[in-house]
């Protein structure tokens, strides 16, 4: 997936143009005094997904962060050409490069791609628009450091060098203006719960966790001890998890104040975030976590059979950081209090986005554009 950043104001030189100050002693010379810092908000944005929802959630995230207009267009490469990504070229039908292409000059001032298959196209794009695009990835494509200007990966991963940077959470669209607008407006059926409200984010199986019949009855009677002890449950399932979990659940639950998403409608998944005073997440979702996380509140971490070393690094991290702690067994189930500062991996990516882009920017003008040639 990428995402193209251009505008027409992307890179300016009002500040350059006006008279300097007179020098000053110390480190702050007359060219520092007068270069004020370079800004992508209000630049047009294109999101090229390879479709996976994840993948958009992240680019949507960083871009809001960004203040960039934002347009997804989805690629699909086929035989050859999704094989060898992300180390092969992109299919010639895309006349990548060509006026009049989707992927055709004017060149954008920056792009993001994540996932393996949208590789070719970033790597592709350094090489024809060289310096007038800023190129970033998000996540590791296991491509080589020279296929973009900067890597974003999190920090339970291994990927590390100078143009890597690191956050503990992943980038995502709960910003804290988005929940803040959420928590302004509560739906009446989550008024009608008692507090304290536990949101209860449910994944599922995947290739490092399993949900045997042990593991269900552990959930099962965990989020029926919080309900025992005082909390209502606010319970949304992922497209991940099997239905003999949600009946289990559902079952466990069914005489106890709580909200079951069914899947039909649309999902109550931002309110469940915005309104909750706790969670339970399973630890098979990274990106659930780390949505919960951006909310500050106590975070209960349900681990079903399997892991990872990728995985068992990231929960150890939100453990030390103080956001999660394991959810007890059955009877056992009460809820603790406890703070942490809110984690916002998306603005913290986008400022040193901006930062590195800047400083380009500033050092190369003339050679860092936006799509109307203006530096």
């Amino acid at each position: 997936m990428w995402i193209f950043v251009s505008c027409a104001q992307a890179v300016t030189q009002r500040a350059l143009d006006r008279r300097p100050p007179a020098p000053q002693k110390g480190p702050m010379t007359a060219r520092s005094a007068s270069v004020r810092p370079l800004s992508l908000e209000g630049c047009r944005a294109w999101i090229i997904s390879d479709g996976k929802a994840g993948h958009e959630i992240q680019c949507l995230g960083v871009a809001a962060a960004l203040g960039v207009e934002a347009e997804i267009k989805r690629v699909a490469p086929r035989g050859l050409y999704k094989l060898t990504a992300p180390w092969g070229p992109v299919a010639p039908t895309e006349r990548f490069g060509h006026s009049g292409s989707r992927f055709g000059p004017p060149w954008p001032a920056i792009a993001f791609a994540t996932g393996r298959v949208t590789t070719p196209y970033i790597r592709a794009l350094k090489r024809m628009a060289r310096l007038q695009t800023y190129t970033v990835i998000l996540l590791d494509s296991r491509t080589g450091a020279s296929s973009a200007d900067l890597f974003w990966v999190p920090e339970h991963d291994s990927r590390r060098g100078p143009n890597v940077i690191t956050t503990l959470t992943s980038p995502h669209g709960f910003t804290p203006s988005r929940l803040a607008a959420l928590r302004a407006d509560m739906p009446p059926e989550i008024a009608a719960l008692p507090a304290p409200r536990v949101a209860v984010l449910i994944g599922g199986p995947n290739g490092d966790y399993s949900y045997g019949a042990g593991d269900i009855s552990r959930l099962a009677a965990s989020l029926a001890g919080l309900a025992h002890n005082g909390a209502s449950l606010m319970m949304t399932p992922s497209r991940r998890t099997p239905p003999g979990l949600i009946a289990a659940l559902d079952a466990a639950t069914a005489a106890m104040p709580r909200l079951l998403w069914s899947g039909a409608g649309d999902n109550p998944y931002p309110s469940f975030l915005a309104h909750a005073d706790a969670f339970v997440v399973t630890a098979d979702s990274v990106n659930m976590a780390g949505e919960a996380a951006a909310t500050g509140k106590p975070i209960y971490i349900f681990t079903p059979s399997g892991s990872s070393p990728k995985f068992a690094r990231y929960h150890a991290a939100l453990q030390a950081y103080g956001a999660t702690r394991p959810l007890p067994d059955g009877a056992r189930a009460a809820l603790e209090q406890w703070t942490y500062a809110p984690l916002d991996s998306a603005h913290t990516i986008a400022a040193e986005i901006t930062r590195r882009w800047a400083r380009r920017a500033a050092m190369l003008p003339g050679l860092v554009r936006g799509e109307d040639g203006v530096s």
